[in-house]
């Protein structure tokens, strides 16, 4: 029998993102002279197509059916990727120079968040049989086994840091890559390595993009005044930029976790929903629900978000085959990766990174591509062994 628990947690879940979406979208629908269930509808039609997705996944049989659906997830998606610079304006129209969007009748979809599931299916059954049951290596030998897949992560780069200007997404997927093949068996050493190589190349990414350095400017901008008073004057001074007038999003942020205060405003009477925060139930809903439902709110969403990936981590622990194991483990990496990123840039501890909470914010595709990577753990859950067990 599957996990009855996760499924039950990923509908409370996705009951507070409809709550939500209907809440504070408020002025969007007003803005754009929407019907005011304009996204709450669209949302209720991808978690109702989610959960049914996630209950036929459940009773499949994954010997059978994991890697067919991987493999058809992981190739379909990376095709429509590939395609999307060479669509017409009428398919996937630009939007400051990037195609990230499929647009097909009233349906948009976003191959990206279907691709990160089928990354995360590809290198897990990959790992499963090219890394797993390697003994022990050098750190040489390591980087040698590892350097295929850094040609996997290089083709997601170029295809969603450049092509489509998305770098949040591809920090996600490399922290995971990177954090899978340490589960895989590989030595921890490896991983100062990989943080070096990846904080240098996301430098490279950034001073790739004018965007994104204004972003970083933005965000410096904001933060600047506390953290130059530990330095020395004339360091600070060298250190200081002018203030950059795209940091008003995380200032009308911080500001609406103020608001809400430990109780907050009350469910529809957030205040910063309405024109402050562009497009609130996207990416900072979690601002919105702390300023409507206060601090313990955002702990109890908090909360349910993180005992979904403890019950994922759970049934990883008692998974007997290596690639459903890792599979297991990069889904609940993949969660908390964009949990923590969302909720950094949005508070104003790193820069805004514009990606979404999964399986939360406004947004049918990742809430179908998130039902379709817990329908996976789902599946594989029914392999579970009694007394448990890693890999």
């Amino acid at each position: 029998m599957s996990d009855k628990y996760l499924f039950f947690s990923i509908v409370a879940l996705f009951t507070v993102s409809l709550v939500f979406t209907y809440s504070l979208s408020a002025f969007t629908v007003l803005f754009y002279g929407y019907d005011d269930l304009h996204f709450f509808i669209r949302q209720a039609a991808a978690v109702i197509l989610g959960i049914g997705i996630m209950s036929v996944m459940s009773w499949m049989d994954p010997d059978r059916w994991f890697n067919r659906i991987g493999f058809s997830l992981f190739i379909l998606s990376l095709i429509a990727m590939m395609a999307m610079p060479f669509l017409p304006e009428s398919i996937a129209k630009s939007v400051l120079g990037a195609k990230r969007w499929i647009h097909l009748g009233p349906i948009n979809i976003s191959p990206v968040e279907f691709f990160k599931v089928g990354f995360i299916f590809f290198v897990s059954w990959s790992f499963s049989r090219r890394v797993v049951h390697h003994g022990k290596l050098s750190i040489v030998e390591e980087l040698k086994v590892f350097l295929p897949y850094l040609g996997v992560l290089f083709v997601a780069i170029l295809l969603i840091a450049f092509i489509q200007n998305d770098l949040g997404q591809v920090i996600v997927l490399a922290a995971t890559l990177v954090t899978l093949f340490i589960m895989a068996g590989r030595s921890v050493k490896i991983f100062f390595v990989f943080a070096i190589a990846g904080a240098g190349s996301i430098v490279l990414l950034i001073l790739s993009a004018p965007h994104r350095i204004k972003r970083i400017l933005s965000w410096w901008s904001m933060i600047q005044d506390r953290v130059l008073g530990f330095f020395p004057p004339d360091i600070a001074e060298k250190l200081r930029v002018p203030q950059v007038t795209e940091s008003y999003q995380i200032s009308n942020s911080l500001n609406a976790f103020f608001n809400g205060s430990y109780f907050g405003q009350g469910l529809g009477n957030g205040q910063f929903k309405l024109g402050y925060l562009s497009e609130v139930h996207t990416d900072f809903i979690l601002a919105g629900i702390s300023e409507e439902l206060g601090l313990l709110g955002l702990v109890a969403v908090t909360g349910l978000i993180l005992f979904i990936i403890f019950r994922i981590l759970l049934i990883a622990s008692g998974l007997y085959r290596s690639e459903y194991y890792l599979y297991t483990i990069g889904t609940a990496l993949m969660i908390f990766y964009s949990f923590i990123v969302n909720s950094y840039g949005i508070s104003g501890l790193t820069p805004i990174k514009g990606i979404a909470v999964p399986l939360l914010s406004y947004g049918g595709s990742q809430i179908i591509a998130g039902s379709i990577a817990i329908g996976l753990v789902l599946m594989v859950s029914k392999k579970r062994r009694s007394h448990g067990g890693a890999i």
